[in-house]
């Protein structure tokens, strides 16, 4: 067995890794950026080494830095976790070029599973069932578009060298297609350096079912059951379960006897993830189903197999890596009730799920369910890497007392610091498509409206967030004032609007928002007399509310306000940190409504900036490359100077 493992990664799949090999005993080196320096994963490991700059292709995707810091570091295998270089198949050769075990898969499996269009191939001689699309290796537009025709609309392209929703775009319409084609084809060279996309055929109502393999160094290859990952935003995954519900027990059991099948052809060590595209058009069943791509790694969503199979994949992983036999063989693992994961983001639901960043100044999680979390309170948040802040994870005896054991969680859940989707991940819990299991993979989009509807603040809790902005969250602190005949009557500006205060007695207040009136009693901060016990958190300009729900707000300083920007259309402003990828105009160019302007990367997507109305570029403030807070102005439109068809 290893007595020392560098783990490759960060934030809470490191610490989840980390957890194993203290369980094991054995000693643990973290890698960090200096973004990272005091993060909670170096802390927890027995030994660290700062590899380089925030951007992680100086430092988490930098093989070399990484190698020289095992090395220097005496370890005996590297695990890679998810993401960055896990799936790598330079970077497996490189660690065991070095004279250490990279812990996964051999980097021939690697390379075979790693271009979605070889992959396809390979399933396909392996008689696995596959979506209908085009492979081929001549990439030119023309050929991309004829293709296209041939295959239908709608359609999707995908990066062959992609994953988590990178270089992938759904295109509708035969008119959206080449622009649709040129923004995946960019967003994949940025990401894996390979711009190669494949096309596949359009599943109308599809659901998202994976299953778990496994393999060792013997050639025993198993399954360990299924998850559903359909619930998705951006083509990423926000609540999964295990096992998959609605499948019938036969075409369950072609869908595990297919992915076992699937990892066979290879010659498959270690953990992987076989996923499938299914159609449940009929009845919200499962009917078909087809590969759509094998991981050879780890997946995000592990600790709900952990949670239904009793086992710790990660220690699998180890083993296996070492040498040994798989710790249990197939008629060895059952299930065990049913298990949901929700993926806690640092991202805006209301602004179309764009990522945020912020220092984390509470953070506090029920005692009684499993959570992987890799950010600590006091940590940031920051723009250079993917914004997961937690997996919430629950376990019940049924699917219906996981999803009530999942709603439970969520609301007791206590955050502040920066905008998350929270709120958002408890009001899909509670959408009732997703109780009765008559869900795919487009619910989110198809009820965005709905769910974000949901996200209203509650009026009671805005009562509470003006009486918090006035110092007044702690019972010990006391009113100083005075007024003469009258109660004192203040003015509160908050970001909903501005609210009028009436101080009536050191713990009671009236309170007006909007014409309307309400009283408060701080005692179980009681509003019109109905008690909410909430708790409530004031720092700097900063307000947090937790009562059924975290709730969070800015104080408006009256003195620096704050004027909306693009009210008129005329800036383009940079909606959260990044970086600027491309400036697709110049100083003095006509747009028109609907243009490609900026394209800037934060957080490991693209996310392109677009004209609002016809103008032109007065003002240019940017150039690619550079790094922008949010709010800034990057680009200022104005009047069209000369005569143009628009």
């Amino acid at each position: 067995m290893f007595s020392k493992i560098l783990v490759a990664n960060r934030g809470e799949i490191a610490c989840r890794i980390i957890n194993t090999l203290d369980k094991m005993d054995i000693k643990s080196v973290a890698i960090f950026s200096e973004a990272d320096t005091n993060s909670k994963h170096v802390n927890m490991a027995s030994s660290s080494v700062n590899i380089g700059p925030a951007k992680a292709e100086m430092s988490y995707l930098n093989i070399g830095s990484i190698i020289q810091a095992a090395l220097q570091e005496g370890v005996d295998a590297i695990h890679p976790g998810y993401g960055f270089l896990s799936e790598n198949s330079e970077f497996s050769e490189a660690v065991e070029s070095a004279g250490m075990t990279f812990i996964g898969p051999s980097s021939s499996s690697i390379k075979l599973m790693g271009l979605k269009d070889q992959a396809k191939k390979i399933m396909s001689q392996s008689k696995v069932p596959v979506v209908p699309g085009y492979n081929g290796t001549k990439q030119s537009e023309k050929i991309l578009v004829s293709e296209a025709k041939k295959i239908g609309y709608p359609l999707m392209i995908k990066a062959i060298a992609g994953g988590g929703g990178k270089g992938m775009r759904l295109v509708k319409t035969e008119n959206s297609f080449l622009e649709l084609l040129r923004l995946a084809k960019s967003e994949a060279l940025n990401a894996f350096g390979d711009n190669k996309v494949l096309l596949e055929k359009y599943i109308r109502n599809p659901r998202h079912v994976e299953v778990q393999v496994f393999g060792d160094r013997f050639g025993n290859i198993i399954h360990l059951f299924d998850r559903d990952c359909s619930l998705q935003r951006r083509h990423q995954k926000v609540i999964e379960e295990a096992p998959a519900p609605n499948i019938p027990i036969k075409v369950r059991e072609k869908m595990h006897s297919a992915a076992v099948d699937a990892a066979k052809s290879i010659n498959y060590v270690g953990a992987g993830t076989v996923e499938f595209i299914c159609d449940c058009s009929q009845d919200h069943e499962v009917n078909n189903f087809w590969f759509m791509e094998m991981n050879t790694r780890l997946q995000v969503e592990h600790p709900i197999t952990e949670q239904i199979t009793g086992l710790d994949l990660v220690e699998w992983q180890i083993r296996v890596a070492a040498g040994e036999l798989l710790p249990k063989n197939q008629d060895e693992i059952v299930i065990n009730g049913h298990s949901m994961e929700a993926r806690l983001y640092a991202e805006d639901p209301q602004n179309n799920f764009l990522p945020t960043t912020g220092i984390i100044n509470h953070l506090l999680f029920p005692g009684d369910i499993r959570v992987d979390c890799g950010i600590r309170p006091g940590d940031q948040v920051s723009p250079f890497y993917d914004p997961l802040i937690a997996k919430i994870i629950v376990k019940g005896q049924s699917r219906e007392d996981a999803l009530v054991r999942l709603r439970q969680a969520l609301i007791k859940t206590e955050i502040s610091g920066c905008v998350t989707n929270l709120s958002f991940i408890h009001a899909l819990s509670l959408d009732p498509q997703f109780a009765d299991v008559h869900f795919d993979t487009q619910l989110i989009e198809s009820k965005y409206g709905s769910l974000t509807k949901n996200l209203e603040v509650p009026i009671e809790i805005k009562v509470l967030a003006s009486i918090a902005a006035l110092g007044l969250a702690d019972l010990s602190d006391s009113f100083s004032g005075f007024s003469l005949w009258e109660p004192m009557e203040i003015s509160v500006p908050m970001s909903f609007g501005k609210v009028f205060v009436k101080v009536c007695d050191q713990n009671n207040f009236s309170v007006v928002i909007n014409e309307n009136i309400f009283s408060v009693n701080r005692v179980g901060w009681a509003v019109n007399d109905v008690r909410s016990d909430a708790k409530i958190l004031l720092k700097d300009s900063q307000i947090s509310i937790f009562s059924k729900g975290s709730w969070y707000f800015e104080i408006k300083d009256p003195l620096n306000p704050i004027v909306e920007q693009n009210i008129d259309g005329n800036n383009i402003t940079a909606p959260m940190p990044g970086f600027i990828k491309l400036v697709n105009v110049q100083e003095g160019e006509i747009v028109r409504k609907g243009d490609l302007i900026i394209v800037q990367e934060a957080m490991k997507m693209e996310h392109s900036l677009i004209a609002q109305k016809n103008g032109q570029v007065v003002k240019l403030d940017v150039e690619p490359g550079e790094q922008v807070e949010a709010g800034r102005v990057l680009v200022e439109l104005g009047p069209i100077s000369e005569r143009i068809d628009v």
